[in-house]
């Protein structure tokens, strides 16, 4: 049999023959720094929201020693924040890299507990929140249109076309739809039942801006940052590692 002829190939043909990798297109290049940037943020909202849900777990058991099921239903939603972290995790690892090294300021809860508290998440005194009734009552509401807010999120991702394009990270966004409603719903049945208010306009207000300064300046900040480092651990082994 003849040998195939080389000459007149296209250079792209001869250099895929001979093996050699083509430049990533330009849209592939926007969907993977795109889906790189996404994932980094949200693992980074998820670490920090089973880590912070450990101090609210302690403020529900001291002021709530009487509503098992309230504390169940805070112990389920730190277990699924745990679990959504371990997905993204994974996800990063099966890419062979690490998330991008993000901080607060890529974090809807630190801003709003920082807006309404007046302190970082880690500044947050809890005996405090225990001994005041309305301190715990706004907390709650804080969670609430915080993970209300993530679910309305996380609806608009799964109709985005590169995370479609992405069948694993699809996946994780479908777990954490339907995970959901099981993080806001405990503390909106509690405020409830105890006549409580379920969102004051200044909280509504917070939430609505802070969402639209993520999306509209800290995401593109990030995306655009190409000197922006990676994270050189995992948050899990090592507490420090978003310091």
């Amino acid at each position: 049999m003849n040998a195939i002829p080389t000459e007149g190939k296209r250079p792209v043909e001869r250099e895929a023959r001979a093996g050699v990798a083509r430049p990533m297109g330009i849209r592939s290049a926007f969907r993977a720094r795109f889906l790189d940037v996404l994932a980094s943020i949200y693992i980074y909202n998820e670490h920090r929201g089973y880590t912070s849900l450990d101090r609210v777990l302690e403020a529900v058991r001291a002021r709530c020693p009487d509503r098992p099921d309230f504390i169940a239903e805070v112990e389920k939603h730190r277990a699924d924040e745990h679990k959504h972290y371990r997905m993204f995790r994974r996800w990063f690892e099966l890419r062979g890299t690490m998330p991008l090294k993000v901080d607060r300021t890529c974090g809807h809860i630190d801003h709003f507990i920082e807006r309404v508290f007046r302190c970082t998440i880690e500044d947050l005194d809890t005996q405090a929140i225990v001994s005041d009734g309305a301190a715990f009552e706004q907390l709650c509401r804080v969670i609430m249109l915080t993970e209300q807010r993530g679910m309305r999120q996380v609806e608009i991702l799964l109709t985005n076309p590169h995370v479609l394009s992405d069948r694993a990270l699809r996946r994780i966004f479908q777990v954490v739809e339907k995970d959901e409603p099981d993080h806001y719903l405990p503390y909106q049945r509690w405020l409830t039942a105890n006549g409580r208010v379920t969102a004051r306009w200044r909280e509504l207000w917070a939430d609505y801006w802070i969402h639209k300064t993520l999306m509209l300046v800290k995401l593109p900040a990030v995306f655009l940052n190409r000197a922006n480092p990676r994270l050189a651990v995992w948050p899990d082994e090592d507490p420090a590692a978003y310091a």
